[in-house]
């Protein structure tokens, strides 16, 4: 007779998990992450034209364009620059999963399954397992940025970056005291946390705060039907605007479109079955229509993104998708983490497991393209109540409110997806993490500009050429 014993997994105690992140503070003190020294000789434009390798080429002078269109846009395009800086500083050893690259705009609105508004991360094309603080550099590092940009003065920034730390120390020393569920479901609800932010404004800013949350209700894939498509004898057609949108039947008109066509219909079924089963009976009432490139984002210009129109009961139902290639996070290089068949299942798994709650048509798919180069991708819905905050329109207080609520959320994802008890142990209950990531911000942001100078010399002797105001 067998031992039928249930297997017991043996969990550290909270006194050890507590005495583990004490362990790392006295490793690595709070004040040893103020360091800010990227190597001398690394050339960011060198980083940055080695991922353009790997890009679609006509669409690698639309990013530079973008990039050099300020010094905050030139920082969110730029994650494998700071995942390169930051992977030479010291770190504190405690790992979560991390956003990969939680800058100030990379948080937003949209809506749950249940219909209701949620505000979260909202990009997680570079999520990786990692230093939690590397995601809370990358976001005080873009408050300082984006503040600058707003020439907002020395001591304002330094108020904004430090209240987000300390807004993000505080939420993870609060979940460190509460259940594994309670944790799993903490979120924000723009109802009522951005209506009671936009109540602490100035009235422009109520005023942008409100449109920001009523926009957002109308963006679905309704609304997307009418700005991204049109009626050609009688049919709904994708519309082509060159190189932002560009329908499938040009991106390919060397070849057999019909069976292009077949392809994308055996690329659909292929995600479907990445998806929870009564989701795949929803997705299976959609007829594909048509399929189109589209330029998306800044630092994910040149990576191949897709919209694919579905038809529902008539021309009135539309579901727009957007399969959007996914490539080995800019971090992959810089830690030890899991390796995965499809980098769409790493950017999937990702979300899922730091978003309070995520798109139900999240999948992946893997597939040949017409150059016989196999890709990951990962589909969601195009529009699902999604919006997001206009930076350059913020005040001081605006932008000090709203780092906070990003410093919230981003403590929650941790939380949830890491080790809190020693994470929150390591950061402890005064103000010296606040401190050291002001610190840091301020350094980097400087750095930063540094570099987007550096782009801005490229492009003018013609190293890169940059197509401005696409």
């Amino acid at each position: 007779m067998t031992d039928s014993a249930p297997h017991v997994v043996a969990h550290p105690t909270r006194k050890q998990r507590i005495e583990a992140g004490r362990e790392a503070r006295r490793a690595v003190p709070l004040a040893d992450l103020a360091e800010c020294a990227p190597r001398g000789d690394r050339d960011p434009v060198d980083l940055l034209e080695e991922q353009a390798s790997t890009r679609i080429p006509q669409l690698v002078s639309v990013r530079y364009g973008r990039m050099t269109s300020s010094a905050f846009a030139f920082f969110r395009g730029a994650a494998l620059v700071m995942a390169d800086d930051l992977s030479r500083t010291p770190n504190s050893g405690l790992h979560t999963q991390l956003c990969g690259d939680a800058h100030l705009s990379n948080f937003g609105v949209f809506a749950t399954p249940e219909r209701k508004l949620a505000f979260d991360v909202n990009d997680f094309d570079e999520t990786c397992p990692g230093p939690f603080e590397w995601d809370v550099k990358r976001l005080v590092a873009s408050l300082a940025v984006a503040a600058r940009d707003n020439d907002f003065g020395d001591k304002q920034c330094a108020r904004i970056t430090r209240a987000c730390a300390a807004e993000y120390r505080e939420t993870m020393l609060g979940q460190a005291e509460r259940g594994n569920l309670a944790v799993w479901y903490s979120h924000i609800e723009p109802t009522t946390e951005l209506v009671e932010l936009r109540d602490e404004l100035d009235t422009t800013m109520k005023k942008r705060t409100r449109k920001l949350i009523e926009k957002s209700r109308t963006r679905d894939s309704v609304q997307a039907l009418g700005k991204l498509t049109e009626v050609v004898d009688g049919e709904r057609r994708i519309i082509s605007a060159p190189p932002l949108i560009v329908p499938i039947e040009e991106v390919f008109a060397d070849l057999d479109i019909d069976r292009v066509y077949e392809e994308l219909r055996d690329r659909i079924r292929s995600y479907r079955a990445t998806l929870q089963w009564d989701r795949r009976v929803l997705l299976e009432q959609f007829q594909f229509v048509q399929a189109a490139r589209k330029v998306v984002g800044v630092g994910s210009v040149g990576t191949r993104a897709w919209i694919v129109l579905m038809r529902g009961t008539d021309d009135d139902d539309p579901l727009f998708l957007q399969a959007k290639e996914a490539q080995p996070s800019v971090l992959s290089r810089y830690v030890d983490g899991p390796t995965f068949t499809n980098e769409g299942e790493r950017v999937v798994n990702g979300q899922r497991l730091m978003q309070a709650a995520s798109d139900i048509f999240l999948g992946w798919q893997k597939g040949a393209g017409a150059d016989g180069v196999v890709r990951d991708f990962y589909i969601r819905q195009l529009r699902d109540g999604k919006g997001s905050a206009v930076i350059e329109a913020m005040t001081p207080t605006g932008m000090t409110l709203y780092g906070r609520l990003c410093g919230r959320v981003l403590g929650y994802a941790h939380a949830r997806a890491g080790d809190r008890i020693s994470i929150a142990a390591y950061l402890g209950s005064g103000t010296e993490f606040d401190d050291a990531m002001a610190e840091f911000a301020d350094a980097y942001a400087r750095k930063s500009e540094q570099d987007f100078r550096a782009l801005l010399a490229a492009v003018e002797q013609g190293r890169v050429e940059a197509r401005q105001g696409i």
